[in-house]
């Protein structure tokens, strides 16, 4: 019976001494520190690995975390141009080892601490900014908001790693507006490049037709040109081959074959509207005579109007 009792009573201190010791051990993680505090006052800070405290005495109240966290912050503000906008922003903080005390003791909600000093710094800041440049002064407002929080969290124990402006929301209205705005600009842009176009294509046309006129009067002239020079040659040979022939035969006799040459044309295409004169060998002479005529009164007219 006594060898019962004391077995049961090792059994006990053994139980106990186990539960004090599992009791008195506890395990920090990498980049966390433990907050160590004795009947609720903080004695010290426990360091990453094995720790060990006074059971029922002490207790590891938190384990602060040194990593950075990531706040996401949604500002409702309105511009110069009294637009409403909602402006997302992420705060990147994170606990300064040396200043784990004032983080935890000094700040009940550090979130919601940020929180507000974002909401102050951006409703100071926009309302003096326009919506069109509100975009391009975004990051203005990010280093506005890093500089005042690092300026005053820096005391609570954190340090602001970086501040950014994500997104710009404006008013879904004021934002198909806009949308329509651009929109209108580029169809305005694309009018007057259309219209720049289609104006260098028509004073190219313009040029192709009066280059190609210029060349077709030259060709006209050359071919004049040839004509008389051809008449030339054919009315001396004409001359030198047949005795007592006159210039003025000559000439009645060249009308005559382009007159021929002219009917022989005309005879070759069925789809010509025609005015035909007497060409019986009887009128060939009145036909010339008109014509030399015709010339001759030419002449005279140009000499008397000059």
């Amino acid at each position: 019976m006594n060898v019962f009792i004391l077995l049961m009573v090792v059994g006990f201190l053994a139980l106990v001494v186990i539960t004090l010791i599992f009791l008195s051990v506890f395990t920090v993680e990498q980049q966390t520190v433990g907050i160590v505090e004795r009947f609720g006052k903080f004695v010290r800070m426990a360091s990453p690995g094995l720790n060990f405290k006074i059971p029922f005495v002490e207790k590891v109240v938190k384990r602060q975390s040194l990593r950075v966290t990531q706040l996401n912050i949604q500002a409702e503000t309105k511009t110069e141009d009294n637009v409403f906008v909602h402006i997302l922003i992420s705060v990147q903080y994170f606990v300064i080892p040396e200043k784990v005390y004032e983080a935890f003791y000094k700040l009940a909600d550090p979130s919601q601490q940020i929180n507000s000093y974002v909401f102050d710094v951006v409703r100071a800041k926009v309302p003096k900014i326009k919506l069109d440049d509100l975009f391009e002064k975004k990051d203005e407002i990010a280093l506005a908001v890093k500089e005042e929080l690092n300026e005053t969290m820096t005391g609570f124990g954190f340090q602001i790693m970086n501040a950014l402006v994500t997104d710009i929301e404006p008013n879904a209205k004021v934002k198909d507006s806009m949308n329509e705005i651009n929109a209108a600009q580029r169809l305005r842009v694309a009018a007057s490049e259309k219209g720049e176009a289609d104006r260098i294509l028509r004073v190219k046309a313009a040029e192709a037709d009066a280059q190609s006129k210029a060349l077709q009067g030259k060709g006209i002239a050359d071919q004049r040109k040839a004509i008389i020079d051809g008449l030339k040659e054919s009315v001396e040979h004409f001359k030198d081959g047949v005795s007592g022939a006159t210039t003025q035969d000559v000439m009645n006799l060249v009308l005559l074959t382009q007159y021929f040459d002219t009917i022989k044309e005309l005879g070759h295409t069925s789809n010509t509207n025609t005015i035909l004169l007497p060409h019986s060998p009887a009128g060939m002479t009145d036909l010339a005579e008109q014509i030399r005529n015709a010339m001759i009164i030419g002449n005279e007219t140009a000499k008397t109007n000059k």
